[in-house]
């Protein structure tokens, strides 16, 4: 008899455990969701931040603002070869900045 009472508590302690084991599971799922939410919206945030953030010389910092790129948010998708008074040089400074800036993102 007690053998059986036994079985049953054991059986009931691992449904428990079962349980609690999909609910703690659920919860990081959760939880890796929500930072993963986060981080993406830090993202965006820090991108507004204004051009001069990148630290660019001061000419290219001209040539982007009298095209109207204020934000960082307005170089991510445009063709930087196609923006007048950028050359290959002043492409591969604004990319070396902007890839310095996401790094720290």
């Amino acid at each position: 008899m007690d053998d059986i009472i036994n079985i049953k508590e054991n059986l009931e302690n691992v449904n428990n455990n079962f349980e609690s084991d999909l609910d703690l599971e659920k919860l990081k799922n959760t939880l890796r969701q929500k930072f993963h939410d986060y981080q993406n919206t830090m993202r965006f945030m820090l991108a507004d931040a204004p051009i001069e953030i990148l630290c660019l010389p001061a000419t290219l910092q001209n040539i982007l603002t009298d095209q109207g790129f204020l934000r960082v948010y307005d170089l991510f998708d445009v063709d930087l070869v196609k923006i007048k008074g950028l050359g290959i040089v002043r492409v591969k400074q604004l990319t070396t900045s902007l890839d310095k800036f996401f790094s720290m993102l």
